[in-house]
């Protein structure tokens, strides 16, 4: 399955315990995302100086990049609560409504994958954010009234994955929208440094840039990877992590130098060597690979686009000159490079 992959972003069933250890208590420790961080300093500053809650924040961009441990940091730089829920969870408005009147003044409620939750709740939602009231129908038929709650003033922190899912009203209810982007090798790196410090793993620099590497870019994907070396060096050498133990370990998890593993090379090498590089439907190229042509979107596809392996083209998925060179194939004739590739 896809979520058994050690470099998918999304995170493990038995994870959650051990990567709050690893997680970041606040700003001054969160690495990565300058931009973002500032944003967050100055509003969060500006809040606390006034003695007023944070706006409504919503987080988006791929997992496994601290939406979650933002909204944690959030909290924790205000001094309040946080409620955390996701928009699966809330089947129905009256969900919600037990969820908002159980928040404290300044409380903080994160709700994950927000994009999915349903039209009638977004409903209750809204003077919620708005107007921090609660509106309730009491009775049924002609004799039904209905009657407005107030609510403490909350600070409400959406994380979605699928922004272009999200409805307009939703969107325009929050004050501050932040994209978290892929991280790059130098924060990569100190990501890895940190997570070896607080378990305790004994790491050289070339091992750091070795697993750092390797990442994806993701430092869920960073602290898995570590663990698993951790392993390897545990096993196989004296416990000291270094590129040679790194490199034996990223051997048995089948990740190349770039990150890919053996799912994704499955998906370039379907597209050159069973549709001549392509370009190939979305559907059809699923079909070839018994895969669900959301999982080939959402999970394979944008890690490939943003190394330049995979175009999405109005004809369908191309795989390009750079995928070519990476799996050691013979670049195409000319003519067929401008058809194919470009």
């Amino acid at each position: 399955m896809v979520e058994e992959r050690v470099i998918s972003p999304n995170r493990h069933p038995d994870e959650a315990n051990a990567e709050q250890s690893l997680r970041p208590r606040n700003l001054a420790e969160y690495i990565g995302q300058e931009r973002i961080v500032d944003t967050l300093l100055v509003t969060l500053t500006a809040a606390k100086e006034r003695s007023e809650p944070l706006d409504h924040v919503l987080l988006h961009g791929p997992p496994g990049l601290g939406k979650t441990t933002l909204a944690n940091v959030i909290a924790a730089e205000m001094g309040v609560n946080i409620k955390v829920t996701s928009g699966p969870v809330i089947q129905r408005p009256g969900d919600l409504a037990a969820i908002l009147t159980n928040l404290r003044p300044g409380d903080v409620l994160f709700v994950d994958e927000v994009h999915r939750l349903s039209r009638a709740v977004e409903e209750v939602l809204y003077p919620a954010m708005e107007d921090y009231a609660l509106d309730v129908m009491i009775g049924k038929g002609p004799s039904a009234r209905s009657i407005r709650l107030q609510l403490p003033r909350f600070t409400m922190v959406g994380a979605t994955t699928r922004l272009a899912l999200m409805t307009s009203p939703l969107r325009a209810r929050f004050g501050v929208m932040c994209r978290l982007d892929f991280y790059d090798l130098d924060a990569m790196c100190a990501i890895v440094e940190r997570s070896a410090s607080i378990l305790g793993v004994p790491i050289s620099s070339d091992g750091v840039h070795e697993i750092a590497a390797r990442s994806r870019g993701t430092p869920r994907v960073a602290n898995r990877l570590l663990k698993r070396v951790r392993d390897v060096a545990q096993v196989r050498g004296d416990g000291t992590i270094d590129a040679a133990i790194a490199g034996e370990a990223m051997q048995l998890l089948q990740v190349d130098q770039l990150g890919l593993d053996d799912s994704d090379r499955r998906v370039l090498e379907t597209i050159i060597d069973k549709f001549d590089g392509g370009p190939v439907g979305l559907d059809t190229l699923a079909a070839a690979l018994s895969e669900d042509a959301d999982t080939i979107m959402d999970v394979y596809e944008p890690f490939l686009l943003q190394l330049g392996f995979l175009e999405r083209t109005p004809r369908g998925r191309t795989a390009t000159r750079r995928a070519y060179e990476h799996l050691h194939r013979g670049i195409p004739a000319p003519s067929n490079l401008q058809e194919n590739l470009f």
